[in-house]
């Protein structure tokens, strides 16, 4: 009886260690193989699994595809779309030989139906080929400061080398969502867009079913291929607070995201930053020496524990001004950075207006404008 005892007890103090290892793990139950969460405002990941990992990511690649699309400009020019580039297997938005269409219409058609046709279109008529879009991609990728990315396909579709982690993909949406298009493409359920040999107007749907799933969710994109899984990225907003959520290789995507922002929005709250003390500029050749500085509305980031000591802060204001000043004239920002990426800049105005103060031509305040002019110059 003492040795089954001894037994039962052994058994019930190994559960006891491996569970909380377990549960810590992955407290969430997250399908994922690899996700993060991550405040958008400061880049700063809130949770993350695997985050780094890199991993095929299927069609999220698109997401790069369509920002260097829109940054391109000239997104309503039309043109004849490739029709070797349209050849390619998977989803699309219909494009067909001798359709006319614009680059805001293939955006459309990369976010919505995630057209595979859509994005080498986009791909070949920027850059040329297939090959040298890529390179474009990378480049665009380093920039961003995504360092276990490699990209091979506009469109995604499984090919040696391509990936991206999890963590990467979401510094890439926070790029894209700064982009004012983007932003407004990928929140649409459903959009109409016209293409087509003549064009002509049709329906687009969003296969982000997440858009209607969860209050605050604004995009982005899915993805799906054999290789890769279902990988998911999406952004939500709520009371001051933006998040992003990347799940790669995850069987109920729908769900680990909703779970994932829950925690979000329980642990990160909205706290304003007050901007520094006894900003001013100085003033050549008026009635005041300087002009003090102010913000209009504070910067409001959202903090899991309201630690900001990784927050900096860049005064950018010109050494100088030249008498009249107007009061609430913008003359400047402050650019704040979190662990070296670039948060908001808030503008700066004149907190008053200073009049020019009457000087003749051979008077020291003549020769203290011309020297500042002269500095400025260097």
């Amino acid at each position: 009886m003492k040795k089954w005892l001894c037994v039962m007890l052994a058994v019930l103090c190994s559960l006891q260690l491996c569970c909380p290892a377990i549960c810590a793990a992955d407290p969430l139950g997250i399908s994922a193989q690899a996700y993060v969460l991550m405040e958008a405002d400061t880049g700063k990941v809130l949770l993350s699994k695997n985050g780094d990992e890199k991993r095929p990511v299927a069609s999220t690649t698109k997401i790069m595809t369509t920002l260097l699309c829109l940054e391109s400009g000239g997104l309503d020019d039309w043109f004849v779309v490739d029709p070797e580039a349209i050849r390619v297997e998977g989803s699309s938005m219909g494009l067909r030989e001798g359709d006319v269409v614009t680059k805001r219409a293939l955006c459309y058609g990369m976010l919505l139906p995630s057209g595979n046709d859509a994005a080498n279109a986009a791909a070949v008529r920027l850059a040329g080929s297939l090959p040298a879009f890529a390179e474009r991609m990378n480049d665009r990728a380093a920039r961003i400061g995504m360092t276990h990315t490699c990209f091979v396909t506009p469109s995604g579709l499984d090919a040696e080398g391509h990936g991206a982690s999890a963590r990467d993909m979401a510094l890439l949406t926070r790029t894209a969502m700064q982009n004012p298009d983007f932003r407004a493409i990928c929140c649409q359920s459903r959009a109409e867009v016209c293409f087509g040999n003549p064009p002509y107007r049709r329906w687009l749907k969003n296969t982000n079913k997440l858009l209607t799933m969860y209050d605050g969710v604004i995009g982005v994109k899915t993805g799906f291929t054999d290789e890769a899984g279902r990988c998911l990225v999406s952004f939500c907003q709520r009371n001051g607070i933006s998040l992003i959520c990347v799940t790669l290789h995850a069987p109920d995507d729908w769900n680990d995201h909703i779970k994932l922002y829950d925690y979000g929005f329980a642990h990160v709250v909205s706290q304003s930053i007050d901007p520094p003390e006894g900003l001013c500029v100085s003033v050549v050749g008026g009635t005041e020496d300087t002009v003090p500085l102010r913000t209009r509305d504070p910067l409001s980031i959202g903090t899991d524990n309201g630690d900001f000591r990784s927050l900096t802060v860049q005064v950018q204001v010109p050494p100088f001004l030249y008498a009249p000043v107007e009061e609430n004239a913008q003359v400047g920002a402050l650019a704040y950075y979190y662990e070296g990426r670039h948060v908001a800049d808030v503008p700066l105005y004149t907190v008053q207006g200073v009049s020019a103060q009457a000087q003749e031509s051979g008077s020291p305040g003549f020769w203290s404008r011309l020297l500042a002019r002269i500095r400025s110059w260097f």
